[in-house]
């Protein structure tokens, strides 16, 4: 990627972001101007729309257990829905794409990318070490108890 190209990718992602959020159909906005130029292919572009959401994910936890919730369990709950409620559109691609992915390359990103969201809430919330076995399935717990009742796409 050129400098130009690496210059631009930050804009052109927030506007894929927008654009998602807005559409709420769980498509990957390819149609978005510049997308093609900054992102070699859709894989790229699927792996920056989880990085986003990851970092996003991640900071609202820290807020939430530093805001005084009264347990880490609620807080990350909170946090997780708090990132659902700004990025819907993102989770929503993220979603189909886990569902129907692009390639198995995009298949294992995103299963281990979700692995990694699943050990960070429990470990957040105090359930368990990142390393330890049973993360990944108490944090699937606490994902599935933040997605109760909420609504993602039109």
């Amino acid at each position: 990627m050129t400098w130009q190209g690496r210059h631009r990718r930050g804009p052109v992602l927030r506007a894929v972001v927008d654009a998602a959020n807005r559409r709420l159909d769980g498509a990957l906005p390819t149609d978005v101007p510049g997308v093609r130029e900054v992102f070699e292919d859709d894989f790229a572009l699927v792996a920056a729309l989880q990085l986003r959401w990851h970092t996003r994910l991640s900071g609202a936890i820290e807020q939430a257990l530093h805001t005084g919730y009264a347990d880490p369990e609620t807080a990350v709950v909170t946090a997780w829905r708090s990132t659902a409620g700004a990025l819907p559109g993102v989770r929503a691609v993220l979603d189909a794409r886990i569902e129907r992915p692009g390639s198995e390359a995009e298949r294992t990103a995103l299963r281990t990318a979700t692995r990694k969201d699943r050990a960070l809430l429990a470990a957040m919330a105090g359930l368990a070490a990142p390393s330890d076995p049973r993360a990944v399935a108490l944090g699937q717990r606490l994902e599935e108890r933040a997605r109760g009742g909420l609504h993602l796409a039109a």
